[in-house]
């Protein structure tokens, strides 16, 4: 289906270009060589382009079977293959001195592209609801000892969209149970038991007792079933754009680059806070302006909710919001905080499902994060970032450990990792993991990916309180 989503995609935005470009009738539009040795209609042009494309796809991967459904790798190939083969038409083009339309070329591209990433972000959100009602899942299963198989099968329950089910364990003592898990062997049982159960993937969690040698005949037993063989480096919180492959003497290293707190990537990244700030606020205009007049209107008190957060660099600032609660919340607080009755670990955070300090206004501003608005001129004026960390409060920093103050290396964020991963519903424990996660792998791309799932966090059913 994804293969004839986008070929679909890839008609509609070349034969689309050249009705926008030339009409529907096609007056004059001809792909001519400057010396007249041939003509070509764009009606022709565009179908050779359109299966050029298509096929670049393929080749790419995009249709593998590993690919689709989780992470920015088929986002990746997408844009890639895309770019290739319009490099590759522009270098013929020139090569041959063919008179082409750029009008055409400049239509094609992007709405292919955007077609392409739309289209797959529908057909992704439908297989991870598949995947989580437990259809088209890969059968997986995992060998190494204990306690790094239980953390293995964690993370593969925590992510159902990405495709990994685990059904057995190799590894530890037989009879027992990793997670609700069986274990039905020991890790050099794992070639054997695999093909018994015919799982898709076999993944090996970073502590297992094969080593080296264990592991090679481990894909030699795997020869031929059409199980694929996937290995865990234990590289925990470690994006996989800042981990290199380099082979030494037959040796593959892993090369581990360092975090980015500085440079060319800074700027950029500052540059785009600027302009999307920007742009953000005058769009949001009216929306601030109809919220604002609400606010005064409920009880004639201040519009506005500024208080101190922590920056980078420990440094404070005031952050800006619109005020949800009632004039007098700040002194509600210790009585609220004392009665606090939670079965979820806020650790230095204090959030109330239920807080009765909220206005109504302010339960629905918060609902669709409305109130956060205002940060865009706390982003404008450089005390804040379009995405970051979650901006803490001073006595929140005074309880940091020394990892958890790694938060502080980067400018706070509206939103972010935590933002679109469970927004007020997490631990503090998760919330620090998503942080220092961002923390350690940011760039402007994955920052570009969560402003977009921001959207979808945003209005999806369970909003922020």
């Amino acid at each position: 289906m994804l293969a004839v989503t986008d070929l679909l995609v890839i008609l509609w935005a070349t034969f689309g270009a050249q009705v926008v470009r030339f009409g529907i009738d096609g007056r004059g539009s001809d792909v001519a060589a400057s010396a007249d040795s041939f003509t070509l209609s764009y009606t022709t042009f565009s179908a050779g382009l359109a299966l050029v494309w298509w096929l670049a796809l393929r080749v790419n991967g995009a249709y593998e079977a590993h690919i689709p459904g989780h992470g920015a790798a088929e986002y990746r190939i997408i844009a890639e293959a895309t770019l290739w083969v319009f490099a590759a038409v522009a270098m013929l083009a020139f090569a041959l001195k063919v008179d082409s339309a750029r009008g055409y070329i400049l239509l094609a591209l992007p709405a292919g592209i955007v077609g392409l990433w739309v289209a797959r972000r529908l057909w992704r959100t439908r297989l991870g609801g598949r995947r989580v009602a437990g259809d088209l899942s890969h059968d997986v299963l995992v060998v190494g000892h204990e306690s790094s198989a239980h953390q293995l099968v964690r993370v593969f329950a925590a992510v159902p969209e990405a495709g990994y089910r685990v059904i057995g364990v190799c590894g530890a003592s037989e009879g027992r149970a990793i997670e609700g898990i069986p274990v039905l062997g020991r890790e050099r049982d794992a070639g054997r038991v695999a093909i018994e159960l015919g799982v898709d993937v076999v993944a090996c969690a970073d502590g297992h007792g094969l080593g080296s040698t264990g592991l090679r005949r481990l894909g030699w037993a795997l020869e031929g079933s059409g199980i694929d063989l996937v290995v865990s480096p234990g590289l925990t919180e470690i994006a996989g754009p800042r981990v290199l492959t380099r082979p030494v003497a037959g040796l593959p290293l892993l090369h581990v680059e360092a975090p980015t707190f500085s440079g060319p990537k800074l700027a950029m990244k500052s540059i785009i806070d600027w302009i999307g700030a920007l742009l953000l606020a005058v769009a949001f205009s009216p929306v601030l302006l109809v919220v604002a007049a609400l606010i005064k209107l409920h009880d004639g008190g201040p519009v506005f909710f500024r208080q101190e957060r922590v920056g980078s660099d420990g440094q404070t600032f005031l952050m800006t919001k619109f005020r949800s609660m009632d004039v007098d919340a700040e002194d509600r607080l210790e009585d609220l905080r004392r009665a606090q009755v939670s079965d979820r670990d806020r650790g230095v955070l204090f959030k109330l499902e239920d807080d009765p300090r909220v206005t109504p206004i302010g339960r629905f501003i918060r609902r669709y994060s409305i109130d956060e608005l205002p940060q865009l001129f706390d982003v404008l004026a450089g005390k804040m970032s379009l995405v970051g960390p979650r901006p803490p409060l001073p006595a929140e920093v005074s309880q940091y450990d020394g990892d958890v103050r790694r938060r502080l290396l980067v400018r706070p964020g509206m939103t972010g990792l935590w933002q679109i991963n469970g927004r007020s519903d997490l631990s503090w424990e998760e919330s620090v993991r998503f942080d220092l996660y961002y923390v350690e792998n940011w760039s402007v791309a994955r920052d570009m990916i969560i402003l977009w799932r921001t959207i979808a966090a945003v209005v999806a059913k369970d909003g922020a309180y």
